[in-house]
Order: C-alpha cells, then sequence, then structure tokens
C-alpha cells in the first residue's frame, strides 16, 4: 500500500469535530445498547481516527501524541465513550508495531485495522511446539465488539524459569467474547470480556512484556520512526487523556446550554447566571480544566520531544508522565463536579447530556491505570529516591 498525504494536525481536529456531531447523535444509543453504534464507527473511520498510530507504509499517519490529545477532545465533545474506544484503539495499534514487520503485514492488511487490548496479565500460557497455548480472561476490553484482533497479556510458565509475562496478538475470532459490560459509566464503550480456551499463538506474534517496557522492539523498519521509540507506559498515559479533556469540555458545553433558560428554584433568580455562586462555579471549573489542559499538553510535549530526540528516559520523567495523566484525570472529574452539582434535579433525566458525562468521568477516575491517588502516589515515591513498586512505568 502506498503511504497517503499526511493531514495536518488542524485537518484530523476538524475531521474529529465533524465526527463528534455523528458521536453526540447516537451518544443515547450507545449509552442503552452498551455498544458503540455502527455509525459512529464509520465516522471515526472516515476521519482517519483509525489511523492515527499505524505505520505510514500501510496507509496511516503516525501522528504524534499531541495530535491523539487534540482529536480525542474533539471526539470527547461528542461522546466519552466512544472517544475512550477510539484512545484504546490507539495504545494495542502501536504496541503491534513493536512485533516483526512480517506480523504487522497480517494484522495491517485490514484497511482501518481496530486493534483491542489489556495490559492485564489474567491469563497464563505454557509453552507449545512453534508457540505457546494460552488460557484466560480478559476484562475491560473496550471495543471488542467492532475489532479485528486484539493484543493479549499472559503470564508464561515453562516449569523452568521464572514465569514472565508476555504480549501477544490474536484474531478476535479466535476468542470468545462475553457480554458481560453492564455498568454505571462508560457503557457505551462496550468493554465486554474475552476468553481464550487453549488457544495456540504462533511465536512471531508473541513477545516477553519486559522487553517491550524497556523499549526493545522486533519490528526492523518501526526502529527508525519517532512515535515508535517512545517506551509503552508514557505512551498510554498520552494516548489517553484527550478523552478525558473532552469530557471536560462536553460538561462546559452542555452546562452552558441550560444556563440562560435556567431558573434556580425556590429562589427569586429567574436565570441560574445571575447568581453569584454560579459565576463562583463555572470560574473554578475553568480554571480546573485550564489546568487539566496544561498536565495533558506538558505530558505530550514530553514523549514526543524525547521520542523525536531519540533521549534517553529518566525515572522521574517516567513516573511524572503517570502522574500528569492523574493530574488530568482528578482535575477534569473536580470541575464536572462542580457544574454536575450545579446543574439541578433536572439535570438527572437521561435525555440531559450532564449526568452521563458525569457517570462517564467517575468510571475514568476508577481505571487502574489512571487512577488519581495510585499515579500521585507513584510520582511521590520515585521523588523520595525510593524504587517503584510496580512495572508499569
Amino acid at each position: 500500500m502506498s503511504a497517503p498525504e499526511i493531514p495536518t494536525r488542524e485537518e484530523l481536529v476538524r475531521r474529529a469535530s465533524d465526527a463528534a456531531d455523528v458521536l453526540h447523535e447516537h451518544a443515547a444509543w450507545a449509552e442503552q445498547n452498551r455498544r458503540i453504534h455502527p455509525d459512529a464507527i464509520d465516522a471515526l473511520a472516515d476521519a482517519g481516527v483509525f489511523r492515527l498510530r499505524t505505520p505510514r507504509r500501510y496507509g496511516g499517519y503516525e501522528a504524534d501524541t499531541a495530535t491523539l490529545v487534540d482529536v480525542a477532545t474533539e471526539l470527547g465533545r461528542g461522546d466519552g465513550a466512544a472517544a475512550w474506544t477510539a484512545s484504546v484503539y490507539w495504545i494495542p495499534t502501536w504496541m503491534t508495531c513493536l512485533f516483526p514487520d512480517e506480523v504487522q503485514d497480517e494484522v495491517f492488511s485490514t484497511p482501518d485495522v481496530r486493534i483491542c487490548g489489556t495490559l492485564s496479565p489474567s491469563a497464563m500460557a505454557a509453552p507449545a511446539d512453534g508457540g505457546v497455548v494460552v488460557n484466560g480472561k480478559w476484562g475491560f476490553i473496550s471495543g471488542a465488539h467492532h475489532s479485528h484482533w486484539q493484543e493479549i497479556i499472559a503470564i508464561l510458565a515453562d516449569g523452568e524459569s521464572e514465569p514472565y509475562p508476555i504480549m501477544a496478538l490474536v484474531p478476535m475470532s479466535d476468542l470468545l467474547v462475553v457480554d458481560d459490560w453492564h455498568t454505571a459509566g462508560l457503557r457505551g464503550t462496550g468493554s465486554v470480556s474475552t476468553v481464550a480456551k487453549d488457544l495456540f499463538i504462533p511465536a512471531e506474534r508473541v513477545l516477553p512484556l519486559p522487553s517491550v517496557v524497556q523499549g526493545q522492539i522486533a519490528s526492523t523498519i518501526n526502529k527508525n520512526s519517532a512515535i515508535y521509540r517512545a517506551p509503552l507506559l508514557p505512551v498510554a498515559s498520552a494516548s489517553s487523556v484527550g478523552t478525558v479533556v473532552g469530557l471536560g469540555k462536553a460538561a462546559t458545553d452542555a452546562f452552558f446550554k441550560r444556563l440562560p433558560n435556567r431558573k434556580i428554584t425556590y429562589t427569586g433568580y429567574e436565570s441560574q447566571r445571575e447568581a453569584p455562586l454560579t459565576h463562583l462555579q463555572v470560574a473554578d471549573a475553568a480554571l480546573k480544566l485550564d489546568q487539566a489542559e496544561f498536565h495533558a499538553h506538558r505530558l505530550t510535549s514530553l514523549v514526543d520531544g524525547k521520542a523525536e530526540a531519540g533521549a534517553e528516559w529518566k525515572l522521574e520523567e517516567r513516573a511524572r508522565a503517570r502522574a500528569d495523566m492523574g493530574a488530568v484525570v482528578r482535575l477534569t472529574k473536580e470541575a464536572v463536579d462542580i457544574y454536575n452539582t450545579a446543574s439541578g434535579g433536572s439535570s438527572i433525566y437521561e435525555d440531559v447530556p450532564i449526568q452521563r458525562i458525569n457517570r462517564d468521568i467517575q468510571a475514568v477516575n476508577l481505571h487502574a491505570l489512571m487512577h488519581p491517588n495510585t499515579n500521585a502516589e507513584l510520582y511521590g515515591r520515585v521523588l523520595c529516591g525510593l524504587e517503584p513498586n510496580t512495572t508499569y512505568i
């Protein structure tokens, strides 16, 4: 496939903004049906969202993480669940680019290929002739219903050496999808569980996760591309925060749309925007979102800048990448909480977007990798001169 002309960041953001209108139109359907609407998937594909982290030789754009944040922000204004799913696809797509080039040839032979995945090693693998055999189950697999492949993590135990985690690529047709996604937030992501039973995976589609985390990749061609030189966890962090910023902007949009015609019941205020309390609330929320954007952009500047320069990562920088992600989540949740509290009793109806946005940001806040407390503790631990108590850094 010949390399296409690469759209500018501004063009990609414009396309994402257009797609966001479609996402918004189908957001209620997605929540009710617990998966992204097919028209929304088509809109994302038409906007080039699924090509952002694909190598140019397969028709991709090799976009930097700053572009990911700006695109996801626009998508998040339309529907947080759809934006989240797109963001999740970006991470396993990038991880696929670490595999041998012939494996990439197979995966990226599907136009606008969608790859879901996980970082949780909740399965076991055993050596087999020419590969491994995997048994296990993975939860929270966002976008599984619309995916072609899944990136999985399993613990390889050969009985001779210390067990260690492996990363592998599996066609979705080889997995059982368990429709168990009944949640209070991010319902539209369709983050179901998948199961492997005596699944053989050829050796070329298996990589040791510790090597991946340390930046050792099996692709010969992609070693020359800046975006594939960054470490996994900073990449995952930078890929995720745009959706969160978008949820904050969606809350802002939803609140101000209702503001002029909404009175404060049992008071003399015929319009909520006349109340000094409202002025304090919206100023506080706006400043928190400004801070969230600062941390999101500082994170992408770190990831993109070091990748472009091919510079080594310090431990403190790796920890700060996760801390920046946690700060985006915390500050945005605080801002959405303000807007939600200020939206009154009428906002609990399903056709008022703020209630869905509030539940979605709460779900993001609870995500194991994005949890503000976990990330802040890790950063503080490293700042205090201690070794990190996790390999996910």
